[in-house]
């Protein structure tokens, strides 16, 4: 056995020491985007500080708890915070959660991430429902010994984001009248932000939007046989041309403003789960 699998009974392990609950679908609520736990019919929360082999999340937007409960009718498992690259975490402690989900039954997985915009037709606060990524975070959560139990070596990654999901998003975007965009995610390290002359560069490559976060938790479910379907509120306009500093605050508050669209279609996502 693999100290990465023995790392995960040993975690699911201890979660079945708090609940008994089997998760149908595992949710990673980004940045500003806690706030659809209030949604959830709570069975149980756990710190992230309690749970055996779990990173403990340093940014002050993320509340840093796994909740488990019912969601649309559904059951869930959710992480209200997520871990980033810049933390120092490697890759495979960022992504560790997600294999733990899919061990404790979750076959879904809906994430989402506060991005900023690359295409100059979105706006400050649109939903983008992500077809496609970009890795630019210089490293790979598969990098490494493979456990052929968790997943295959050279995993296919044609389709990472489940077409018939982005299909469903849309139709509950129409049903609930909210504009959505469709485009490609992009992930750098970060700290820092971005310069223009790197925002030039993705947008050249094809980047529709670009962040932080997601793309290794979406690999590693990728690995894990997951259909995923990933979301991005647009916090705020990274053209090069028309560049302004970066302001956390400002941030912060165009994901309050998009979180209740994304929130909706979450939540009908999640309700027309088969």
């Amino acid at each position: 056995m693999t100290e990465l699998m023995q790392q995960i009974l040993e975690t699911t392990e201890f979660l079945r020491t708090k609940t008994d609950f089997t998760p149908e679908t595992g949710i990673i609520l980004g940045t500003g985007l806690g706030g659809l736990v209030k949604e959830i019919d709570v069975v149980a929360t756990i710190s992230y500080k309690e749970i055996p082999h779990f990173p403990i999340s340093t940014v002050e937007f993320h509340a840093g708890n796994l909740i488990f409960g019912r969601f649309a009718g559904k059951k869930v498992v959710v992480m209200q915070g997520r871990f980033h690259y810049y933390e120092g975490y490697s890759m495979k402690q960022i992504t560790f959660p997600v294999r733990v989900m899919k061990q404790l039954g979750a076959g879904t997985l809906l994430v989402s991430n506060a991005a900023g915009a690359l295409n100059p037709l979105f706006h400050v606060s649109d939903i983008m429902i992500i077809v496609d990524h970009i890795n630019l975070l210089g490293d790979n959560p598969l990098i490494g010994q493979n456990d052929e139990n968790l997943g295959p070596r050279f995993p296919d990654m044609s389709e990472p984001y489940t077409k018939t999901l982005i299909e469903l998003a849309e139709t509950v975007a129409i049903d609930n009248k909210i504009p959505v965009q469709k485009g490609v995610f992009a992930a750098m390290t970060g700290p820092s932000l971005e310069t223009r002359a790197e925002y030039r560069f993705l947008r050249m490559i094809g980047a529709d939007a670009i962040g932080m976060s997601t793309i290794p938790e979406v690999i590693v479910a990728v690995h894990s046989g997951m259909k995923i379907l990933g979301l991005s509120v647009i916090t705020d306009m990274c053209l090069p041309d028309a560049l302004e500093p970066g302001n956390i605050q400002k941030i912060i508050k165009a994901a309050a403003v998009g979180e209740p669209k994304l929130m909706t279609i979450i939540k009908g996502v999640v309700e027309r789960l088969s």
